[in-house]
């Protein structure tokens, strides 16, 4: 008997919405099963029955399942199945686990797993964006609490217009990718890559797709209604009242006050270990309450920041609310890397280093789009431990580290040169060196400068800056931060992070603690990250380079680029690729064809390169009756001389040919492996190319 199930559907950007709930699933706390076109994505959401024991953090865990069948392939490799999360799964995840985790309590400690795996993917219909959308349905309808629902939409924008929803097709000439999150009154999460869109034009972006949100809202009220379960009580986490009213006896907000408020991150650490090591003390009579003196501590610093920021507009490190921390560049850190830049801001530094190589070195991408299937340009970001003092082996890139990675990619994109302008592969690695806050900014700095310390011909400078913000108990009591470090962003309300040129932005990166933003701190965010980024790029990139340099590094692979005609790239390749192996091996330089006939010779040697390029050209052309050419003998016949003039090419000096005086042997005259000119004269009768060598004497 078939399983009854109920579905919902709308219309949303030209394409029906389809939900399918109580179809598939069921064991799971909330289940939907999502179409958007020919997209089908399943998604839940899983909480455990009891808290987790000895955390102070809510464990949400987002997966986005990319599966190949999805799209009708099988996965690469010899296991022959999907393996760890690709960087788009990885990403997707992010984007939607930031506007989520706020919304559910701050003292929830159930664990809870959101999953998403694609079944089918219609490219005219983002699986991301379903996966997005199918996480909030899922949660709202589930019995986990949650202060839903909210909704996702993405904006492109093509010839000035805005495009709800964009395809894949579309994405790849947009001049806008936006995704914005929402709940029914206010914006909570805001991810975007852009080509220089301005400040105005892009909150328009912003609150259109609000506006489409809120449609998106209605509907899932209308699932919910019909098929959420009621929430479930919880295990509330607080730190008794007793507690905190022992601990402000023996430590005074002025006491709290002075420890916290320094420049020094490590003075401050320090501060704040004296008063719990000094609370640990007083409180060993009350074996309850030691357990919970760092989560104490936490919100008392917490309650102090904020109040002093917002009331009396004191910074914890002195800085006015508009006042960047010390800034320093520089350019050419090390001398054999093609590129190199620092960056620092207060106790924030960065350190770039940019790698130039020829297209082949391009990173393949699997995966469901199928526009994309090379990135050109590579960004990679690393947080060691001994950035933030602490001691931890590395184990790789974590989700965080992809995401500022990805962040500083989008925001350099729009000023790299085309490839034919360039025809290099790019990779940027950002190195922390230090961290205090919003160092996925400060990369954005440093590579802008190690790519114009590389020679790469950028077309204008990026910088990037990040704006915090501290609510009061209304909408309009709030104070906006320039430059947050890191005290400010962890116990602020916001992280708004927006990069771009003196012209407009390329990249926003927004996450919130709180339950929305209004339009009015959106606004004020955006115009005051574009008065700080301009600063940045007048007074301090630009004294340290100001433009790209017109050479490359002599370090640096040259990459010279010709064309041929694509039926002779069989001749240059040769059987079994013997031909162009030759060529390599003779002159040491990396050679790439295309289908169209494009080659591309990389090497750092620019004769190695002009040699490989003679032979390529010998090699694909027709012998011109007249022209002096060179050739090695070799082999040797008794009426003649065969020459090699380039890999696979070969010609015969008749004996006749070969010197004005008579010659008997051509032994007399040439031995193997002789390099000689000789003159083309056109083909013999068996149509073999014939050569002179006394008529090139």
């Amino acid at each position: 008997m078939a399983k009854e199930y109920k579905t919902y559907t709308m219309e949303l950007a030209g394409r029906t919405l389809r939900v399918d709930i109580g179809r598939v699933a069921a064991q799971a706390n909330g289940a939907a099963l999502m179409h958007y076109g020919d997209t089908v994505v399943l998604s839940t959401a899983t909480a455990s029955d009891k808290p987790r024991e000895g955390i102070d953090f809510f464990p949400l865990s987002v997966d986005f399942e990319e599966k190949m069948y999805s799209v009708g392939k099988i996965p690469g490799g010899f296991n022959k199945r999907e393996g760890k999360a690709s960087e788009n799964a990885v990403l997707t995840a992010r984007v939607i686990d930031r506007p989520m985790r706020p919304l559910f309590p701050k003292d929830y400690r159930n664990d809870v797993t959101l999953n998403n795996l694609v079944l089918c993917v219609d490219q005219n219909a983002s699986p991301e964006l379903t996966a997005m959308l199918g996480s909030a349905i899922a949660t709202c309808i589930s019995d986990i609490p949650f202060a839903g629902p909210c909704a996702m939409t993405q904006v492109g924008m093509i010839d000035g217009e805005f495009i709800i929803n964009p395809t894949n097709e579309q994405k790849t000439v947009s001049d806008l990718m936006l995704t914005v999150a929402s709940t029914r009154e206010k914006v909570i999460m805001i991810e975007a890559g852009a080509n220089e869109v301005p400040e105005d034009k892009m909150i328009e972006a912003i609150y259109k797709a609000h506006e489409v949100n809120g449609e998106i809202i209605k509907f899932i009220d209308k699932i919910v209604e019909e098929c959420g379960k009621e929430k479930s009580d919880y295990e509330h986490y607080v730190v008794p009242e007793e507690l905190n009213e022992e601990m402000v006896r023996l430590v005074p907000p002025e006491k709290m006050e002075e420890a916290v408020f320094t420049d020094d991150k490590q003075t401050r650490e320090a501060n704040i270990s004296e008063i719990k090591d000094m609370l640990a003390e007083q409180f060993a009579d009350h074996e309850d309450w030691l357990p919970l003196i760092d989560d104490a501590v936490y919100q008392y610093q917490k309650k102090t920041v904020r109040k002093m920021i917002l009331k009396d507009h004191k910074r914890p490190d002195g800085r006015a609310i508009k006042q960047i921390r010390p800034l320093a560049a520089e350019v050419d850190l090390f001398p054999r890397t093609h590129g190199s830049a620092m960056f620092t801001r207060g106790q924030t530094q960065i350190c770039n280093v940019v790698t130039l190589a020829p297209l082949s070195d391009a990173q393949k991408v699997e995966g469901l789009n199928e526009f994309i299937t090379s990135k050109r340009y590579m960004h990679q970001y690393n947080f060691p431990s001994y950035s933030v003092g602490e001691t931890k082996p590395s184990r790789g890139p974590g989700r965080r580290e992809i995401g500022h990675g990805a962040l500083a990619e989008r925001a350099l994109i729009p000023v790299l040169p085309s490839v034919e302008e360039f025809p290099y592969a790019i990779r940027s690695v950002s190195e922390t060196f230090e961290s205090n806050g919003s160092t996925s900014q400060a990369s954005i700095c440093a590579s802008c400068m190690a790519l114009m310390a590389a020679g790469v011909p950028i077309k204008k400078q990026v910088a990037g800056i990040s704006c915090g913000l501290v609510t009061g108990e209304t909408d309009d009591d709030y104070i906006v931060l320039t430059d947050i470090q890191g005290l400010e962003d962890f116990f602020g309300d916001m992280d708004f992070k927006v990069a771009g040129t003196h012209d407009g932005i390329t990249a926003i990166q927004m996450d919130i603690k709180i339950h929305g933003l209004t339009r009015p701190i959106v606004e004020e965010a955006i115009y005051r990250a574009k008065e700080a980024r301009e600063y940045i790029m007048n007074e301090i990139m630009t004294p340290a380079i100001a433009e790209p340099r017109k050479e490359l590094s002599p370090y640096a692979p040259k990459i010279c680029q010709i064309h041929i005609d694509p039926d002779k790239i069989g001749d240059v390749v040769g059987k079994q690729g013997k031909v162009i192996n030759r060529i390599i091996d003779e002159t040491g330089v990396k050679i790439d064809i295309d289908e169209d006939g494009s080659v591309s010779i990389c090497g750092t040697d620019a004769d190695a390169i002009q040699k490989a390029i003679d032979t390529i050209e010998m090699i694909v052309s027709d012998f011109e009756e007249g022209r002096i050419y060179t050739g090695k003998v070799v082999s040797i016949k008794e009426f003649g001389a065969f020459l090699e003039f380039a890999p696979g090419k070969e010609g015969l000096v008749h004996i006749s040919k070969l010197s004005k005086k008579r010659v008997n042997r051509v032994e007399d005259v040439l031995t193997l492996g002789d390099v000689i000119r000789v003159k083309c004269l056109g083909k013999d009768k068996m149509g073999r190319v014939s050569f002179s060598k006394k008529d090139a004497e």
